[in-house]
């Protein structure tokens, strides 16, 4: 991987007042990268990549030079730039609603509703709004009456969310997990169930035994997250499950390993 960066600093010396850092990092583009994984790599989300790059598909050349990190400008306290960060959030692979909301002291449904979502299912490079977790603490500091009780319901309601955002488990078993591309040899970027993979680099995807886990079924996968069960392999046979990754370097990544299996309801 090859970066490069850029700063350049001006400094208002007549007021003293305060000083403007402006950095720009550059990424080159290599073979078999993809929006996406550019994104995993520097931290950012794929709509920020095609903003600052005024990109108007997902489309990417090796050798291109991208800007992988927006302009900033700072006051001497630099408040405003925190405040924003601490009100969005960017999805990583095997992250829940759940588990983002209890990171910043928010409810499944709040985040939800911040984000209008209506269901559960969020992909790695997604930006959410996590701005709500003041109001919540507010509201739990005005509230400091509860009783012992209440902590309690407290505590079965964080357990009810937990499985609320990921659905109604039906079995869940350990399974041997692979990755693979819409770009390995043999594979022609369409699932079993007429997904168009390399049109569409970023659903989540595992191919699986119908014997054990029926097709279209939707699937919780330890380290992955929610994905559907759309695609089939010859050699994947019984508890084999082979988990689909928008770049070849993803799947390398990702390597074989034991995982849990959640099939949802």
């Amino acid at each position: 991987m090859k970066k490069q960066m850029i700063t350049l600093a001006t400094t208002a010396a007549l007021t003293g007042a305060f000083a403007t850092t402006v950095s720009a990092e550059e990424y080159n583009v290599n073979s078999g990268d993809t929006l996406w994984s550019i994104s995993q790599q520097n931290n950012v989300s794929v709509s920020q990549l095609k903003s600052w790059n005024n990109l108007s598909s997902n489309l990417i050349f090796p050798n291109q030079s991208l800007t992988v990190s927006g302009q900033a400008s700072a006051s001497d306290n630099g408040s405003s730039n925190q405040a924003s960060e601490s009100n969005t959030y960017t999805v990583k692979s095997g992250d829940t609603i759940y588990s983002i909301g209890k990171k910043h002291g928010a409810s499944v449904s709040q985040i939800k509703s911040w984000n209008n979502l209506s269901s559960n299912l969020i992909h790695p490079g997604d930006q959410l709004s996590v701005g709500g977790s003041t109001a919540v603490k507010s509201e739990s500091s005005s509230n400091n009456t509860a009783s012992e009780e209440s902590n309690t319901t407290a505590s079965s309601s964080a357990s009810s969310e937990e499985s609320s955002s990921q659905g109604d488990v039906v079995k869940q078993f350990t399974a041997e997990a692979t990755a693979y591309t819409a770009y390995c040899a043999g594979c022609s970027g369409t699932t079993a169930t007429g997904q168009d993979l390399r049109a569409n680099p970023n659903q989540k995807v595992i191919a699986v035994d119908p014997n054990v886990i029926p097709l279209g079924s939707k699937v919780w996968v330890e380290g992955y997250g929610t994905a559907i069960a759309g695609d089939v392999g010859g050699a994947i046979k019984g508890n084999r499950i082979d988990v689909f990754m928008p770049s070849n370097s993803d799947a390398l990544d990702f390597g074989r390993r034991n995982v849990t299996v959640k099939v949802l309801n």
